[in-house]
């Protein structure tokens, strides 16, 4: 019973990456034994300025450590200081058809009409992704919507391997979705989703942001000038009010329906005001912590250190059957 997530580091962790992923990493250490990568390989798809990447993967090592992950317990490391990554990806690459690659949606969209100048890391992205999970025999992955269409890949790449080689090597993992508020949407406009990327500040509610800047956020985001329903049903067509009562709900850790019967009638102004102190209550403490840590850089690059021994360790062993199994002579 293995967990193995990661998030990439490229700034700006907010509101989306905590209740669509880092949240309920925490609930998992609990029960599993849990592996959390800072996934850089996945990051240099798209060109990154060496110094800000170093302080991206120590911002998202703070973030971790900051919500709540044990660092004790679980093993976090930075992706690209265990080479079997890249070497199983490699291996897992000679028997991967290009038809189930050229059924990645992601790609597609990442590349956009770019896609002839697109970089080959960013189309194999999801035979790395694979090689993620699979060098430690990840049983278990918690992903988003968009992400499950490369686990289902990392899945029949495994059956791929074990079938190719006549074993039963390594497992088929699992996916774990959670249900309230994985997937949070821009403040701005409630059909897309909350990114790093975006352009606009306004857009999302960043891990570092302090309680004047979530409450100012909040308050601008886009809303419709309706009073909010009093079913779920009411939400349809009303993107931005389903996002932002999503949001309440799970930094409340409440149902949807609860919370739409909660603020049934209100008007929006009054409704901001008690998400502002919501989330400000749960963010605040977040990012005082991430910000102390990102002060101790010695620290953080110990909780590293000693992640990428104990995940080097187990991926070494794992590497080593696997290249037996291939038939790599070893002398």
């Amino acid at each position: 019973m293995r967990v193995v997530s990661g998030i990439q580091p490229t700034g700006n962790l907010h509101l989306g990456n905590y209740l669509g992923a880092i949240r309920n990493w925490v609930k998992l250490q609990r029960d599993y034994e849990c592996i959390f990568c800072i996934v850089d390989l996945h990051a240099i798809t798209v060109p990154q300025e060496p110094a800000a990447l170093r302080a991206a993967t120590r911002e998202v090592t703070a973030a971790y450590i900051a919500s709540g992950i044990d660092a004790e317990a679980c093993t976090i490391f930075n992706q690209s200081t265990v080479p079997g990554h890249s070497e199983l990806s490699w291996i897992f690459s000679c028997i991967t058809p290009l038809g189930w690659l050229n059924r990645m949606t992601q790609f597609k969209e990442k590349a956009g009409k770019q896609r002839d100048n697109a970089g080959l890391g960013l189309y194999a992205y999801p035979v790395l992704m694979a090689a993620d999970i699979l060098l430690y025999k990840g049983t278990h992955v918690p992903v988003g919507e968009d992400q499950k269409q490369h686990l289902e890949l990392a899945r029949d790449i495994a059956g791929a391997f074990n079938r190719r080689y006549g074993v039963e090597y390594f497992p088929l993992p699992e996916p774990q979705i959670f249900g309230t508020a994985t997937r949070v949407m821009s403040l701005r406009d409630g059909t897309k989703k909350m990114s790093k990327s975006d352009a606009s500040e306004f857009s999302r509610l960043n891990l570092t942001d302090g309680a004047d800047a979530i409450a100012d956020k909040i308050r601008k985001a886009k809303t419709d000038p309706h009073p909010l329903p009093d079913a779920v049903e009411g939400l349809a067509g009303r993107p931005e009010a389903e996002n932002l009562l999503g949001i309440y709900a799970a930094l409340t850790d409440k149902t949807l329906e609860a919370t739409v019967a909660e603020f049934a009638g209100a008007q929006f102004s009054t409704f901001k005001g008690a998400l502002s102190d919501v989330a400000v209550a749960v963010l605040g403490p977040i990012g005082a912590e991430m910000k102390r840590l990102m002060d101790d850089p010695g620290y953080v690059d110990g909780v590293l250190r000693r992640g990428a021994e104990k995940a080097g360790t187990m991926a070494a062993r794992h590497l080593r059957e696997v290249q037996d199994l291939v038939g790599f002579l070893r002398p």
